[in-house]
């Protein structure tokens, strides 16, 4: 299933084109005029290039190179080192940067650029990892961002008078560190909602709410070892990046518990296709469509993580029937008998551990949207909402087929259904939604 493209906002294509150019600009800069200060150049990159090598995947499957990112920032902004004036510049920043990210990135890419051979005879290579790639272009561009900001002012001279020393030159450490931040999340956005097909509103609010965990400690890291340098000296790095790698270890720690809690989503949902209750494949297809819909209505990743989640296990209250629904279509069932299914599969829910909201958006999902004086419910989730959709679109398809209708024809004649029952059982917003998903080709089949 296609992921839908919200208009050519900026394409990763162009992103990584920049990021090539400057790292151009920066390396016949480095040839033409030789390297300031090399052991500190290179105890940088070396950082920049382990950090890379010590990656960690975050939700969404987006990954993080805290090390490498909190490293080259604070050679952006390094000002004194060990009360020595530097004076490396902003291109030197971005080659140094550049060099320590491709060397790290390196014995990654090999192994996935290995010649393999295709059915046809030919030689083909693997393509290019594009997240690590994405991730490599972010860290040069806004490298160089704050490089731009900090070091043009602070070999100006300006920050050796009275006014900018002292808390003056951490507020403006500070100060640079954030709009960083900000640009970086806003480019993490630009690339994501490509990649994901998400709204860019949705994409930009999980990078900044990323901000706010790994992304804090990258930023609080870089101004530490930044500002510290200059009585240290180079012993900053290691004093102030060890401590990134314990929490980074935690992230990954994390990451893992959550792959495990989805491992055991998936076959708690696979539990009422193995008892014969629902069809093979119901509750993947459920899920990809919702989460197809979920991604046109906005939400961001989180969201659609919840949202899977609930949809795979939207059928889990047939568990607790005597006999099975005639082929496992809970949507053409009396509403009160769909609402106690969906009690029960709560109440499932609540007790495997996943998270809280997964059991609500199930409770609720067989809930009708308006109340029965005609008002809107404004307490039903979007998520049950979406899911109500996608379950009678599944189970109407599947009934139509078995009336000897094609697949084309099923889901019109599923949508033509739901669209009978528009505003009444089921969600207009969704509905539509659903429709605009069929035009473009990307439900699941």
């Amino acid at each position: 299933m296609r992921p839908r493209r919200h208009g050519p906002l900026l394409r990763p294509s162009a992103v990584h084109a920049a990021a090539a150019l400057l790292l151009a600009a920066a390396l016949l800069h480095l040839a033409l005029h030789g390297l300031t200060q090399p052991k500190v150049a290179l105890a940088f990159g070396a950082v920049v290039a382990v950090g890379e090598r010590a990656r960690i995947t975050l939700p969404g499957d987006r990954e993080q190179a805290p090390l490498g990112s909190a490293a080259a920032l604070a050679y952006a902004l390094l000002g004194p080192l060990h009360s020595t004036p530097t004076g490396h510049g902003v291109l030197q920043v971005v080659a140094i940067t550049g060099l320590g990210t491709l060397a790290g990135l390196l014995p990654l890419a090999l192994p996935a650029a290995r010649a393999r051979r295709t059915e046809s005879g030919r030689t083909d290579t693997a393509p290019v990892d594009t997240v690590r790639a994405d991730t490599a272009a972010r860290r040069l561009l806004t490298t160089a961002f704050a490089a731009l900001l900090f070091q043009p002012v602070y070999s100006s001279g300006l920050l050796d008078r009275d006014p900018f020393s002292g808390p003056a030159y951490g507020a403006l450490l500070t100060g640079v560190a954030a709009l960083t931040a900000l640009c970086d999340a806003v480019l993490a956005a630009v690339l994501h909602r490509a990649r994901a097909g998400l709204r860019f509103a949705a994409a930009l609010e999980d990078e900044l709410r990323a901000l706010l965990g790994i992304g804090s400690a990258i930023v609080a890291t870089g101004m530490l070892v930044s500002l510290l340098a200059g009585e240290v000296g180079l012993w900053a790095l290691p004093l102030f990046c060890t401590p990134l790698l314990l929490a980074q270890a935690s992230f990954r720690r994390a990451a893992e518990i959550r792959a495990t809690t989805g491992q055991t989503i998936e076959a708690l949902a696979r539990a009422t296709e193995v008892a014969g209750y629902t069809p093979p494949g119901h509750a993947r297809r459920v899920a990809d469509t919702a989460c197809a819909l979920g991604r046109e209505l906005g939400l961001g990743t989180r969201d659609l993580a919840l949202l899977e989640y609930a949809a795979l296990m939207h059928d889990i209250g047939q568990l607790s029937l005597v006999e099975p629904v005639p082929g496992g279509a809970t949507a053409l069932l009396p509403a009160t008998e769909q609402q106690r299914i969906a009690r029960l599969g709560s109440e499932v829910i609540r007790r495997t551990g996943v998270p809280r909201r997964v059991g609500e958006q199930v409770a609720r999902l067989a809930d009708p949207c308006r109340l029965p004086g005609g008002a809107a419910d404004r307490t039903l989730p979007l998520a049950a909402r979406i899911i109500r959709v996608a379950n009678a679109h599944d189970d109407l398809r599947t009934e139509a087929r078995g009336r000897g209708l094609s697949e084309a024809t099923a889901g019109l004649a599923a949508l033509e259904r739901l669209r009978l029952e528009r505003g009444r059982a089921y969600d207009p917003a969704v509905v539509d939604a659903l429709a605009r998903v069929g035009a473009q080709g990307r439900e699941p089949a």
